[in-house]
């Protein structure tokens, strides 16, 4: 096979490149190691589109900050994705904090961020009813914001798949070796030819850098960990709360999502595998009492669920965004930790740029199709919008998961659209069909039996998330095969 780009990873900067070259006429091929797109960091992040103040003025993460939250709006309107401007509050509980807060304006205003302003004690606790009483001020940033990470990615890829963009999953890059002025990228069954490659690996970026080029990086894996509060906890979280950054980063938050849960989290912690995605009863309880500083009744009896994301520290200290001379083709994307969300749209303007740059223009596409498919969303209409829907398709008159009123005609269009689902999470992330709060403790053996008979393979294939998660296993299908598993 042959393609003129290659991207490695699938995660929110590689589907961003994608969607974004997906309007010219070029072939486009994107490999990701795991079985859905957003597999790594970009489906395990507090998703939040920040405000532009805390990054250091003159870098990478600052400039792209800036440009890429403007973007945020228009992008996902034209993607139908949830997004929703909140605004955020940097707290500070000591005189000290007070001069940090000082200090993040002013860095903010350098950056060209809009509106920031130093809220004293009294406006804090009446913006926020539920903060710690002994909070001295905050710094209030109105244009924060925050949308859901994982539909973004797979919006992205979706539509760029509409318009022709290739996706192999499950492709782990095992090599990549020169051929004449071409690349071969090797994965296990299959290889392809390409004469450009960008780089989104995320925390295996400096591995396949190394593939063709001396070490000049090194991405450390940094794991954070997470809750989520159940929706019943969200009347009380109107804004997203940070506490004052440390050299670790931006600290432990409290958002509302999207969907109207409540996050909180991360922390920070190194680790030496990438894929060291557990969860800690030492670490949980770390983000837990770090939170209480900020909601000092932050509800712990509506957690729904812990979580945790690796994101790729780089040892440059900024985002490494870059070709190289002597290794034509050839554009890195590294070191993409946060604010990297939030930049992601301007990233891959930016690196579009430098394909146009280096192969002489590029041409438009006369036939690309700039909206996603509509979504059917049944939870939100009318009942006469519901009505009429169930004339067209029965299917959205059954139920599947109570918890969200998602429909088995929205998990049949989840798994049939370009990028669709293929496993339990995949049709969470799609659908919210498993994200209430019985965590698919009802819903989870129908969507089983849904994901079986659409993908025609057994049920005891079907798998929860990647390779090594099937939920039954064959005896027990077999035991049961006269009746319901």
């Amino acid at each position: 096979m042959k393609a003129d780009i290659v991207i490695i990873g699938a995660g929110i900067i590689g589907c961003a490149i994608a969607n974004t070259l997906a309007k010219y006429d070029l072939s486009v091929l994107v490999i990701e190691k795991n079985n859905d797109v957003s597999g790594g960091a970009s489906k395990a992040n507090s998703g939040i589109v920040h405000a532009g103040y805390d990054a250091e003025p003159g870098t990478l993460m600052a400039e792209f900050n800036i440009s890429g939250k403007r973007m945020y709006p228009a992008l996902c309107e034209r993607l139908d994705v949830p997004f929703r401007k909140t605004g955020s509050l940097v707290l500070a509980f000591s005189d000290a904090e007070m001069r940090t807060l000082e200090a993040l304006k002013n860095r903010g205003e350098v950056n060209g961020v809009q509106g920031l302003e130093i809220l004293d004690a009294g406006t804090v606790r009446k913006r926020e009813t539920h903060v710690n009483p002994g909070v001295k001020g905050a710094l209030y940033a109105p244009d924060a914001g925050i949308v859901s990470p994982y539909e973004l990615c797979i919006a992205l890829m979706e539509n760029a798949m509409d318009n022709g963009v290739s996706l192999w999953l499950d492709s782990p890059v095992a090599n990549i070796r020169r051929s004449g002025t071409a690349y071969v990228v090797q994965t296990p069954g299959k290889s392809v030819e390409t004469a450009g490659i960008v780089n989104c690996a995320g925390a295996y970026a400096d591995r396949i850098h190394a593939m063709l080029l001396p070490e000049t990086f090194k991405i450390h894996p940094r794991r954070g960990e997470y809750f989520l509060l159940d929706k019943y906890a969200a009347a009380e979280i109107g804004h997203v709360l940070f506490q004052c950054p440390t050299e670790l980063g931006k600290g432990v938050l409290i958002a509302p999502t999207v969907h109207g849960n409540v996050i909180v989290g991360p922390n920070a912690h190194d680790v030496s595998d990438p894929e060291a995605l557990e969860t800690t009863a030492a670490g949980l309880k770390e983000v837990w009492e770090t939170a209480l500083r900020s909601i000092p009744d932050l509800p712990y009896n509506q957690v729904i669920t812990t979580f945790s994301g690796v994101r790729a520290e780089p040892s440059s200290g900024d985002f490494i965004v870059r070709d190289y001379p002597g290794m034509p083709g050839f554009i890195d994307v590294a070191g993409i930790k946060s604010p990297g969300l939030t930049a992601a749209p301007a990233i891959a303007l930016y690196v579009e740029n430098i394909i146009k740059t280096q192969r002489g223009g590029l041409s438009l596409r006369s036939d690309f199709r700039e909206r996603r498919r509509e979504l059917p969303h049944f939870h939100g209409l009318s009942h006469d919008a519901r009505r009429e829907l169930v004339k067209k398709d029965p299917r959205f008159g059954r139920i599947i998961c109570r918890c969200e009123s998602v429909t088995e005609a929205e998990i049949v269009d989840a798994i049939h659209r370009n990028a669709g689902a293929r496993t339990l999470d995949g049709v969470k992330r799609r659908t919210r069909c498993g994200g209430g709060r019985c965590q698919g403790g009802f819903c989870g053996p129908r969507i089983i039996e849904i994901l079986s008979r659409e993908l025609g393979i057994p049920r005891e294939k079907v798998r929860k998330d990647n390779a090594g998660s099937e939920i039954l296993v064959e005896s027990a299908v077999q035991e049961n095969k006269h009746g319901a598993v």
